[in-house]
């Protein structure tokens, strides 16, 4: 800078002297000055021409440097490059945190809406458009109170109170499958509110489960108490003959062993849920297993038919394939005969005296172990199929009462199954019978002998 201050006075100073001496005027000074006014007019119009080229640097972007430039107006250029590039990495850094900030916020499992102080939508992640029904790219600027018309949400958001959230219906809830939403919101700034949304569905059915299965293990409970009480009543306080205690005493051990096998069953169910899942290297022999099995069927067959007067045998039969003979499953042996044989105490509760129960292994054409009890009782209406393996459900309680259930041996089946990777499937006809039958798939399976997987391509053996 100081240069072009020496230059510019230095070149003033030769202009005078060649003014004076060499401009053909009358008087000296008058040369002079006007030599140093060209010099200084030409010094302007040298800047001028060097300031027009940074302003038209710096209105079109300065993306690709200042003009080359020496002197002040070079400097100047350079700095505001500077500036700029500085000002420029700011604003890219501001923008990447913020797109950061929006990637987060739409991976979130809360939906989230950013409202105006007009009511107005601003933004929102994927996850609130889901539960409510949004789509930012046509909703944006409409009000939120047109879009999500629930009164309980209305009155909640008219009330100003945002010290709790309410739950309201979600935009895809269906009788079948119903959606439940919580949201809250949240002001913040210069009018303006947050909204978060949640999908609360499984806890509220959660919480629906808890207070049915409580209710229904008291009733269950109460129940067989009530009957002891009573008879422990009658006992002291009446004189009985030896039979008749003895017809009490009776009555009194049933409802003391209805009592202590609900609450193995609800052990039982407490253990699955709480235990690790079962080995995948130890294997069991499924022969050994159905022998268990039944084993224990004919047991309950003759139990049925001393405790009841009439009762003619059912046509049991126990039905191993070829396919699945010499078949090991990985998993917990008692878990597996504890699901095997509740299936087919089922069907010989359920089925009258007379009929008939099937109990079948065999592997299915994708290589999967099929284990299924097939019977020709009462049947059940398609209604109740979907909640059977619910706890504390039944069809008819007064028959389960009848013939001992609990009303958890399915519930204790469909955990089993799940533990161990396979499906539970229900078919049932009003009338003509059920099929009870759950799956295992080959990755649990192996073989005990080399000529199994031959045996599984005779269609014989299907």
């Amino acid at each position: 800078m100081f240069v072009r201050i020496y230059l510019y006075f230095f070149f003033l100073a030769l202009g005078a002297i060649v003014g004076e001496h060499f401009l053909p005027v009358q008087t000296p000074w008058l040369g002079a000055l006007l030599v140093d006014l060209a010099i200084a007019l030409s010094w302007f119009l040298y800047d001028a021409r060097r300031a027009y080229k940074i302003l038209e640097w710096i209105k079109v972007g300065h993306q690709n440097g200042p003009p080359f430039l020496t002197g002040l107006w070079g400097e100047m250029g350079e700095r505001v490059h500077k500036l700029n590039r500085i000002h420029q990495q700011s604003l890219e850094s501001s923008d990447r945190r913020l797109m950061e900030f929006l990637t987060a916020i739409q991976a979130s499992p809360h939906g989230v809406i950013l409202i105006k102080a007009d009511g107005k939508i601003e933004w929102s992640n994927k996850t609130a458009n889901d539960h409510l029904g949004i789509d930012l790219l046509r909703d944006r600027e409409q009000i939120i109170g047109n879009l999500v018309r629930d009164p309980i949400y209305q009155a909640y958001a008219a009330s100003n109170v945002y010290d709790h959230e309410v739950v309201i219906e979600g935009h895809q809830s269906q009788i079948n499958k119903p959606l439940r939403i919580s949201l809250q919101l949240f002001p913040y700034g210069d009018g303006r509110r947050l909204m978060l949304t949640r999908d609360v569905t499984a806890l509220e059915q959660a919480e629906v489960m808890r207070r049915d299965f409580v209710a229904n293990v008291s009733h269950e409970i109460r129940t067989p108490l009530t009957v002891l009480a009573g008879f422990v009543e009658t006992m002291q306080n009446l004189n009985l003959n030896p039979e008749e205690q003895t017809r009490y005493l009776m009555l009194m051990q049933s409802q003391a062993s209805r009592m202590q096998t609900l609450v193995e069953d609800l052990l039982t169910l407490s253990k699955l849920e709480g235990s690790p899942m079962p080995s995948g290297v130890q294997f069991h022999s499924v022969e050994q297993m159905l022998k268990i099995c039944e084993d224990e069927a004919r047991g309950l067959l003759s139990a049925l038919a001393a405790n009841q007067e009439h009762f003619k045998p059912h046509q049991l039969s126990f039905e191993l394939s070829l396919n699945s003979q010499g078949l090991e499953v990985a998993g917990n042996k008692a878990e597996l005969i504890s699901a095997m044989s509740n299936l087919i105490s089922n069907a010989l509760r359920y089925t009258p005296s007379g009929g008939e129960v099937r109990v079948s292994s065999q592997l299915n054409a994708t290589g999967d172990w099929c284990f299924a009890v097939q019977d020709t009782g009462p049947g059940i209406s398609a209604e109740h199929l979907p909640r059977l393996t619910e706890r504390f459900y039944r069809v008819d309680r007064s028959r389960s009462r009848e013939t001992g259930g609990t009303g958890l041996g399915l519930a204790i089946v469909k955990h089993v199954i799940q533990r161990h990777g396979g499906e539970m499937s229900i078919q049932s006809i009003l009338g003509r019978g059920s099929n009870f039958s759950f799956t295992l798939p080959k990755s649990r399976l192996k073989a005990s002998h080399e000529d199994f997987y031959q045996n599984q391509t005779d269609p014989s053996f299907r």
